[in-house]
């Protein structure tokens, strides 16, 4: 009989984390999408002036990268709340723009690199949340 009771346990506590690392991705799982007109897109051409003043995160993606497709909604809702004249929110598609890509050394995406006048201060390999990116960009402007 307690060996039924520990299973229930152990299930309703997966069932807790499954339900708070869905609650995490759930704006990214919607569907289409569309970037917020607060969120910067960089190249290779642009990317220096826009990193070398203030705080700002880059989010390095690719098209046909999945991550990176639940990724790019969670970055522009990051973009709709934060976005302001202390922080730059950022996406930079690796693929058109190899040059930089190359000299920050992003061998997996999505990668998520936080800048503070221009010197690395942050980053973050992998499918991140929200809340995780957050603590992050507070962590440097504070």
């Amino acid at each position: 009989m307690n060996w039924i009771i520990g299973i229930s346990i152990v299930v309703v506590v997966l069932g807790l984390f499954i339900y708070r690392r869905y609650k995490m991705f759930a704006p990214a799982l919607g569907g289409n999408h569309t970037d917020s007109e607060k969120l910067i897109i960089l190249n290779d051409k642009n990317f220096n002036s826009y990193i070398k003043q203030g705080v700002t995160l880059v989010d390095f993606w690719a098209e046909w990268c999945q991550p990176c497709k639940l990724q790019g909604p969670i970055v522009s809702k990051l973009a709709e709340e934060i976005s302001s004249n202390r922080v730059k929110i950022c996406k930079f598609n690796v693929e058109e723009n190899p040059k930089i890509s190359k000299k920050f050394g992003i061998r997996s995406i999505p990668t998520i690199i936080i800048f503070k006048n221009g010197k690395v201060v942050e980053q973050l390999v992998g499918l991140k949340g929200k809340s995780a990116l957050e603590k992050a960009v507070k962590k440097v402007i504070t």
